[in-house]
């Protein structure tokens, strides 16, 4: 396991020679042994598609690829950190909540309304988050960011999860997303999250949730 929590918001990751580990631009606090940080101009493991959808989406957030031997601290903005562990599933997370993650996982982009349909398309206008979302799969650890604390919450097939758009912060497991509202369209108009809109989380997996409605 490369990430070792040091508090709410700092992790310790591990650097072994012929691994490597990519991190959000800026969030390297401090490092010992010699570690060597590059710009990632190939997205990833994504590749140059990955590339592409964030760029669509407006999320081009910079990544920094981490190689060599010894321990890197992360940490960005003050904001709390959560170590997500990948056991062969996938998690999608917005692009600018990635902090660092490991080299073993596939890195790629969804378009959300291939999840939500036309709706799914309203929840990136309603959020003030992207049309795409990044993808991380396979066996690894991933640190994602957030406002106020992270809580997990388990996404059963008898009992799908509601959570506030703007709360959102990633999901894993067989899940579909379909934004739902409890008003008209004319009452929406101006609102963004809260009552007015519902992100539905329904399958098997698990959804992130953080405290505060803040945007990173």
């Amino acid at each position: 396991m490369a990430f070792r929590e040091i508090n709410a918001k700092m992790i310790e990751a591990t650097v072994a020679p012929g691994q490597r580990l990519f991190s959000q631009r800026g969030a390297m606090l401090a490092y010992r042994g010699e570690v060597s940080f590059t710009p990632n101009t190939a997205g990833g493991q994504g590749g140059i598609m990955s590339m592409i959808g964030r760029r669509v989406a407006d999320e081009d957030t910079p990544l920094m690829t981490v190689e060599g031997n010894g321990t890197v601290l992360f940490g960005h903005g003050g904001h709390h950190i959560q170590v997500i562990r990948l056991t062969g599933d996938t998690l999608y997370v917005e692009a600018d909540r990635l902090l660092a993650f490991e080299g073993s996982l596939q890195q790629g982009t969804m378009f959300l309304g291939s999840q939500g349909g036309v709706m799914g398309m309203v929840r990136g206008q309603v959020s003030g988050q992207g049309l795409f979302t990044t993808t991380l799969k396979g066996h690894g650890a991933v640190a994602v960011m957030a406002h106020g604390g992270v809580i997990e919450i388990p996404i059963t097939p008898q009992r799908p999860v509601h959570v506030d758009p703007q709360a959102y912060v990633a999901h894993h497991g067989e899940v579909r997303n379909k934004l739902s509202t409890a008003l008209g369209w004319r009452d929406m108009v101006g609102r963004g999250s809260g009552e007015a809109f519902q992100l539905e989380l329904s399958g098997s997996g698990a959804v992130y949730v953080q405290a505060s409605e803040e945007k990173l």
